[in-house]
């Protein structure tokens, strides 16, 4: 991944009136021009209307800071003189560490302030049913050979979970393919990041997200998504982020997306949420692998499916059609009521598109109606699985370039 990982910084800092509350909200100006492109401090005084001197002293403080480095000759200006001195984001300074917890995994990611993945590491676990606390001592392990392989210091661990997490993002409140219920996370993680002999890891700020949300933001961030998309993904359960305007739409108390509870049938089986006929009961892990014939099989439900279809088994190939066909009905309804210029497929069903597809395809181009709509509006992620672990280490350094003012005290 490059810089580009992390256009449209989004420094949201407010306006105060005090001039220390001012040269932050600058540091955050100067921080995300420098994190689109190396740029020279003239280039970046042009691009902020800050002058060159301002620009200068901001530079050097985000320097001490570790966020940037002189990155050698800036590109020539055409400009009659000697080109100037480049600064880049430092591939060096704070990193972001991402942490997951599925129901059949474990996984950690360390990310550089340009979006490079510097480690990464995946557990196959079963986690259903499974204490916190075992998990977490499982996750802490995980973080520090993580941490100790990227050779950097985190600014800040974000934690994606297939769970209900509220705007606070302190408490997973129901996870219901992990048996799990009103989780306070950082407070879980953080004395098994002690135990673990991680000590300093304990005392970053931790964040949690659905993995869904962060799969979409990691779409936006690092994949092909548009200004507006839905983007629907499947582990054991299946959720969904809608982006609008290029941002996450969260609902009044951080619920949106619950895509897999979506209605599609009302009279079809009970789901596990108490509601009758939901879209995970026909597109879930347990759904189509029960309609496949392989429930009970050990290994990963996704690559069961797909080495079978690949194969040519009749009845997988029928249970991923008719998943298809309960996606593209759910989709279709989120379709007509959002207007996405585009729908995306991304965790499991990345893989499992080519199946999936042509099943979805015909059931959004027979319910969506009343706007145009083409197949070329549906379309797959090339992250893939690794969307919502991206999305949380990714999402911790956007955060440092959003205001440097927390790490280049001055």
């Amino acid at each position: 991944m490059s810089a580009s990982a992390m256009r449209e910084p989004e420094g949201v800092l407010p306006g105060p009136a005090s001039q220390r509350g001012m040269r932050r909200a600058n540091l955050a100006l100067v921080l995300g021009v420098i994190a689109l492109a190396p740029r020279s401090r003239a280039e970046v005084a042009a691009e902020t209307g800050l002058t060159r001197a301002a620009v200068s002293s901001l530079a050097e403080q985000l320097i001490a800071a570790g966020l940037v480095v002189e990155a050698g000759p800036a590109a020539p200006s055409g400009k009659v003189g000697r080109p100037g001195t480049a600064l880049g984001l430092n591939p060096l300074g704070p990193g972001g560490l991402g942490a997951e917890i599925g129901v059949e995994h474990l996984g950690a990611c360390v990310v550089d302030l340009r979006g490079e993945v510097r480690a990464w590491r995946r557990r196959e676990v079963r986690n259903r049913g499974r204490r916190p606390a075992a998990v977490m001592a499982d996750l802490a392990e995980l973080l520090g050979s993580a941490v100790a392989e990227s050779g950097l210091r985190p600014a800040g661990i974000t934690l994606a979970v297939p769970g209900l997490v509220g705007i606070s993002g302190g408490v997973l409140q129901r996870a219901a393919n992990l048996g799990w219920e009103d989780v306070p996370l950082a407070a879980g993680l953080r004395p098994e990041l002690r135990a673990a002999g991680a000590a300093d890891l304990a005392e970053l700020p931790v964040e949690a997200d659905n993995e869904a949300n962060l799969g979409g933001l990691a779409e936006r961030w690092l994949g092909e998504g548009p200004e507006h998309f839905l983007y629907v993904s499947a582990e054991a359960g299946v959720g969904a982020a809608i982006v609008v305007g290029g941002r996450l739409l969260r609902g009044a108390r951080g619920y949106a997306g619950e895509f897999g509870h979506l209605p599609v049938h009302p009279d079809g089986p009970r789901c596990a949420c108490g509601a009758n006929g939901c879209l995970e009961q026909y597109a879930g892990e347990a759904a189509v692998l029960r309609a496949a014939g392989l429930t009970g099989l050990p290994g990963d439900w996704v690559a069961l499916l797909a080495e079978r279809a690949e194969a040519g088994r009749e009845r997988v190939l029928a249970a991923l059609a008719g998943a298809g066909t309960a996606l593209g009905t759910a989709a279709a309804g989120a379709v007509n009521l959002l207007d996405p210029e585009r729908v995306v497929l991304g965790g499991g069903y990345a893989r499992l598109a080519p199946w999936l597809l042509p099943a979805m395809q015909a059931e959004l181009s027979a319910r969506v109606t009343v706007r145009p709509w083409s197949d070329a509006r549906l379309t797959v992620s090339r992250l893939g699985r690794r969307g919502p672990l991206l999305g949380a280490a990714v999402g911790v350094v956007r955060a440092v370039v959003a205001d440097p003012g927390r790490l280049a005290a001055g």
